[in-house]
């Protein structure tokens, strides 16, 4: 089972063994991915579902309001349909309590690994300015490499600002450019001056590499790891 459904609890039948199953499922599709040191889009996604849990832990009554509804009659000619909620079952709510209360400790393990590998990776890269920063570093681009390999992948990126609940957030947009090969001519510092030829739209870029002492799956781990390391660089710079 590649993804778990945003209302898998509630979704279908609401059994202990049969959820348990397709929790299992899940994880063990997770399992397998960590094992090949894939961590996305599975920590982000497992991260969801876990708060989901620990919400309706804590607060039942959002069960309640988010439970699906069945169609009990539909009025065709007003167009109106009106709904029975299916909440109202003490049995079935015991059944869903006991869900939760089995999915949450595995949730929280498969996290617990997947963090591990993601200290792992992060412990594995180095951060490094190409040539001199400028005061602007909102934009510019990244240049991702692997020690095994002479191949370096880059990107421009730009940072994106957000607030919820009062607090404000940085996120970050990269778009692949090209990859080329890093030599003892072709360096760093000399790809970024044909960037800047080559796009002059931004004549003096932040620009920045990261480099892997070893070799981790691009778009599944370096990637968003490289992407959330460059976001933390750039805020305490």
């Amino acid at each position: 089972m590649e993804q778990l459904k945003v209302d898998w609890l509630t979704d279908g039948l609401i059994d202990f063994e049969y959820k348990k199953y397709v929790l299992l499922a899940y994880l063990k599709n997770v399992k397998a991915h960590f094992d090949d040191k894939k961590l996305y889009p599975f920590m982000s996604d497992m991260v969801f579902h876990y708060q989901n849990l620990m919400t309706i832990k804590s607060n039942k009554s959002l069960l309640y309001e988010n439970f699906p509804k069945s169609i009990s009659k539909a009025d065709f000619s007003k167009l109106k349909l009106t709904y029975k909620k299916l909440v109202e079952d003490d049995d079935l709510m015991l059944e869903i309590e006991s869900i939760v209360e089995f999915a949450m400790p595995k949730f929280q393990n498969a996290l617990e690994v997947g963090k591990e590998i993601y200290e792992f990776v992060e412990n594995n890269l180095e951060f490094l300015p190409v040539g001199v920063t400028p005061i602007y570093t909102n934009e510019g681009y990244l240049f991702l490499s692997q020690d095994v390999s002479s191949d370096v992948n880059i990107y421009q990126y730009q940072l994106t600002f957000f607030e919820q609940s009062n607090e404000k957030f940085r996120g970050i947009n990269t778009h692949f450019l090209k990859r080329e090969e890093r030599t003892l001519s072709n360096t760093f510092e000399h790809i970024k001056l044909k960037l800047v030829k080559k796009f002059a739209n931004l004549p003096n870029p932040a620009t920045y590499a990261i480099v892997s002492k070893q070799f981790f799956p691009l778009p599944e781990t370096l990637l968003p790891i490289a992407k959330r390391l460059l976001v933390r660089n750039i805020s305490v710079s």
